[in-house]
């Protein structure tokens, strides 16, 4: 039996990985969320606030 291995994608993803907006996104460090979704999750992910 052979198992099935996921594809790789390259170039560009669709949308938000949070919540599938396509406007705003932040790509940077392969994060691939939208501003939204990051200004929730920003400190959870170890980034801080400095203003």
């Amino acid at each position: 039996m052979k198992i099935k291995e996921k594809k790789k994608t390259y170039g560009r993803q669709k949308g938000c990985k949070r919540c599938g907006r396509t406007r705003g996104l932040i790509r940077a460090y392969g994060l691939h969320i939208c501003r939204q979704c990051f200004r929730e999750k920003a400190e959870e992910m170890g980034f801080k606030k400095f203003s």
